[in-house]
């Protein structure tokens, strides 16, 4: 992290809007003794600052020492965090639901029990109607605790009532609990590894899963565990390539919104990662039609205030939203389009830098990379790929893979004669050590290796013989890696037909385009 992010409270003062700022020094002006005008005093500092520095922050507080500044900071990290639980209190349905619970304790601590019941039951309410399953288990403890120890003129059948509706929410918690534990380590373990490298992943993963997924899926029901139980046969289906699998259950993800609207704005981060992954699986199964129609209504999304309502989500959406482009144009083959998209897109990565991960970055400078080679600029593609193999290796193995690959391509590409030799091995031996190599990879070495010992007349049928030889691999679930994330086929044709390779993969949209019409 840059030292521009290096302290926390400079972070939150940089992601607040006018709006905020604005209720904050009204909140601390309403609520504070003149001691607290230091903090206003700090706010407008580091308000200014482009970047965190204690040394200037000091000099521009007069009389302010260290340990006195530090108390300070951590006076205006909590008043800023009150005066923003304040302000956005009725646009939440999380805070509302914990001010309501909030204000019922209190009362109950004031000995005001009946008070306390009714705020109680119109906290339960607003819960079911938004299924937040996980406050009601606090409102009815809180309301069980209330009626054991005190006599409040309920009557048995309410009493009757509430220990099932406890007993049903503690099931349904507990499949969420599951499902969500689930989802998510098969996304982290796809963050690390990327797809299913062999039958071995294959079998892992399919043992893992079948071990892990409840026992009483059947019982599945309500929004959260379904969301949840599709979001684990996704991440299942999308690590073993099954694009299909992929996309029915992308499809259901977001159905599940269609069905219940309201969801959108208490879920809108999952909508939105949903989103994501539909116009993926519409991606890898090259589905022009409804990934032009889903793209549309991510766009008229991002426009509604559910979107826009936090950084957090106009940040991601932004973020997917153009990560979707490239798709497009690596599609369409229109590279050079691509390649003017990316100093838009990454001056928004750059506004968006304090929320974008690693994983995220790694990813834009692969497709980066990507559209560069496409459109025969290999050096800047060499750049963008200089930055996956320079940086860390934690995260996704397969792209640190064909990184490299795409790396050594790019160098075939301009001629570098000198070191294809040295980059072909030691390619070769990362790929092995990361029990990475498929046959598509093999044969491509071996003919890269060969290339530069024949004469060009020689080179056109080695050329025809290299793509017959890994064309039929196009349908093996485990070649397709080698496909999804570089397009050797249409590399390979562009060279037997003398073509640009934008061209081939064009003319195969268009041909793509009419079977999905037709269809």
């Amino acid at each position: 992290m840059s030292n521009r992010f290096s302290d926390i409270l400079f972070q939150l003062v940089l992601t607040l809007e006018k709006s905020e700022k604005r209720h904050f020094k009204l909140y601390i002006k309403r609520s504070s003794g003149k001691q607290d005008l230091k903090i206003i005093q700090l706010f407008d500092v580091l308000d200014k600052l482009p970047e965190y520095d204690e040394k200037l922050l000091l000099k521009k507080l007069p009389g302010v020492t260290k340990p006195q500044l530090a108390n300070l900071k951590n006076h205006l990290y909590k008043e800023l965090l009150a005066s923003l639980r304040l302000l956005k209190t009725t646009e939440n349905v999380d805070l509302q639901l914990s001010e309501h619970l909030d204000n019922a304790r209190l009362l109950y601590n004031k000995g005001l029990k009946l008070q306390s019941l009714r705020i109680l039951e119109r906290a339960k309410e607003i819960a079911k109607a938004n299924q937040k399953f996980n406050f009601l288990v606090q409102a009815i403890s809180l309301e069980k605790k209330i009626e054991t120890l005190h006599i409040t003129r309920s009557s048995t059948d309410k009493t009757e009532v509430m220990t099932q509706e406890a007993l049903a929410i503690s099931d349904h918690i507990n499949r969420v609990t599951r499902l969500s534990n689930l989802a998510l380590l098969l996304y982290r373990w796809y963050v690390i590894n990327g797809h299913a490298r062999n039958e071995i992943d294959e079998e892992d993963i399919k043992v893992y899963f079948k071990n892990q997924l409840p026992q009483d899926v059947n019982a599945v029901n309500g929004f959260y565990e379904k969301l949840y139980l599709y979001q684990c046969y996704c991440w299942y289906a999308f690590i073993r390539q099954d694009f299909l699998m992929y996309y029915r259950y992308s499809q259901k993800w977001i159905d599940l919104y269609d069905e219940e609207p309201q969801m959108k704005a208490v879920e809108t981060g999952h909508f939105i990662k949903g989103m994501h992954n539909l116009l993926n699986a519409h991606f890898d199964l090259r589905n022009y039609q409804l990934f032009d129609k889903a793209i549309k209504r991510f766009e008229a999304f991002a426009k509604t205030e559910a979107a826009k309502q936090h950084d957090n989500f106009r940040s991601h959406t932004s973020i997917y939203i153009n990560s979707a482009k490239i798709n497009l144009h690596l599609m369409q083959g229109t590279f050079k389009e691509g390649v003017a998209l990316i100093p838009h897109i990454e001056r928004k990565l750059q506004e968006y830098s304090m929320y974008v991960d690693r994983h995220r970055i790694l990813v834009f400078n692969y497709k980066f990379a990507t559209l560069h080679f496409g459109n025969g600029n290999y050096n800047a593609s060499i750049d963008y790929l200089q930055k996956i193999i320079n940086g860390p290796m934690d995260l996704r193995v397969d792209l640190q893979c064909y990184a490299r690959v795409l790396h050594l391509m790019a160098h075939y590409e301009l001629g570098n004669t000198e070191i294809i030799e040295s980059l072909i091995k030691s390619v070769y031996r990362f790929m092995a050590k990361m029990k990475n190599l498929t046959v598509v990879e093999e044969t491509m070495f071996k003919f890269l290796r060969n290339s530069f010992d024949v004469s060009p007349k020689q080179l056109q049928p080695e050329l025809v013989k290299f793509l017959n030889s890994i064309k039929h691999l196009e349908k093996n679930r485990f070649e397709t890696r080698s496909f999804a994330y570089l397009d050797i086929i249409s590399w390979v044709e562009s060279k037997v037909h003398k073509k640009p390779m934008s061209e081939i993969i064009q003319n195969k949209f268009k041909k793509g385009r009419k079977r999905n019409y037709r269809s």
